[in-house]
């Protein structure tokens, strides 16, 4: 969402210009998969598409290099030495009805 309002805030100073479709469409990149974003891209901002195909797969691309030290910047060493266990078996069942 922040992308949005900042893709309106440069159009509001001049700085670039883009509609909300297009901002929409740029926003998407940081809330969505790759092929969401590329799919939206493509019914909002046909003539961003292509930014956005590389924009969305660079991202996901370099999630496992940045989401680390972030992680680590924003949690205590205690915080992530802590091991969930797992409360109950999940029944196969549960497992495939569960996303329906």
């Amino acid at each position: 969402f922040a992308t949005v309002l900042g893709a309106l805030t440069l159009n509001y100073f001049g700085l670039i210009s883009f509609t909300l479709p297009q901002a929409a469409a740029i926003g998407i990149i940081g809330g969505a998969d790759g092929p969401t974003a590329i799919y939206l891209s493509g019914k909002l901002a046909p003539e961003l598409l292509g930014a956005i195909a590389v924009a969305a797969y660079s991202y996901m691309a370099l999630v496992p290099l940045i989401q680390p030290p972030i992680m680590r910047a924003l949690t205590s060493e205690k915080e992530r030495k802590i091991r969930m266990v797992q409360l109950r078996t999940v029944s196969k069942r549960e497992k495939i009805l569960f996303p329906v």
